[in-house]
């Protein structure tokens, strides 16, 4: 597994044969600028944490780009939905 800090909250998570990006805010952040080119990502799943503009600004053009299933919560997950992205809603944990 490799884990890659890619400014501010951004991750990206390599393992065997899968890859998940964690809030990419990378377009406009000067930590990342001109180090990082969003078209050169292809993760397989987009991971948001919250809706703030700096865990979201660069999920639709990343998403559209690679296909990535975005994985969120529901309200923001039918956001994406609604615009013709793939996304998987996640709710509250239950017990076993």
């Amino acid at each position: 597994m490799k884990i890659t800090f890619l400014g501010h909250a951004s991750l990206l998570i390599e393992a065997a044969n899968s890859s998940i990006l964690v809030d990419p805010f990378i377009t406009g952040n000067e930590k990342t600028s001109g180090k990082i080119n969003i078209q050169d990502l292809n993760p397989d799943y987009i991971l948001v944490t919250h809706a703030h503009q700096d865990h979201v600004l660069d999920v639709e053009t990343i998403a559209k780009a690679s296909d990535a299933v975005i994985v969120s919560n529901y309200e923001i997950a039918m956001h994406y939905e609604s615009k013709g992205l793939k996304a998987h809603p996640m709710n509250h944990g239950g017990n076993w």
